[in-house]
């Protein structure tokens, strides 16, 4: 399992005073407010930071490190993701599972057979679509939703699904 979560993408500089523009990639964007430690994932290894002030502007949040006190300092991040251990992540409640957790999973069928791999994930407004990569390359969506996605277990690495009508 991933020990780390991407919650934001530094994509730019804010003012002379060390601040960044965070495009989010968490569900929570108000947990900028509260996290104590982040880790910027830049070329040379994950440096950690210490936010001290975060506020919004349009689909970003603006983030001031205590590490970082001028542009300088913090200008060589940009494009550089924000990483925070799996503890500091938002509890899940019964039946919910880390996205970052399902890339890879073997999928089975509920009868037993072999299905695919998961290897990636839609994000969509209604529900996630899961991308099923075949043997034979062939990728099948599938709705992540009770009907479609029987099982998920994690400790096995496995998926387990029921193939609705017209999904080939």
């Amino acid at each position: 399992m991933q020990e780390k979560f991407r919650i934001g993408v530094i994509s730019n500089t804010h003012g002379l005073k060390g601040e960044v523009k965070v495009f989010p990639t968490t569900d929570d964007v108000t947990r900028f407010e509260v996290i104590e430690k982040m880790y910027i994932d830049a070329k040379e290894g994950e440096i950690l930071v210490h936010p001290v002030s975060a506020r919004y502007f349009k689909q970003f949040v603006i983030v001031k490190f205590k590490e970082m006190s001028n542009i300088n300092e913090i200008e060589k991040y940009k494009g550089c993701d924000l990483l925070i251990d799996r503890e500091d992540a938002i509890p899940l409640n019964e039946g919910e599972y880390y996205l970052a957790d399902l890339y890879n999973l073997k999928v089975i069928l509920e009868d037993g057979s072999d299905f695919g791999e998961l290897t990636d994930i839609m994000r969509t407004g209604a529900n996630d679509v899961y991308v099923v990569t075949r043997e034979n390359g062939e990728e099948v969506l599938l709705p992540a939703i009770p009907d479609c996605i029987l099982d998920v277990n994690l400790e096995k690495k496995v998926m387990t699904i029921h193939l609705m009508d017209g999904l080939l």
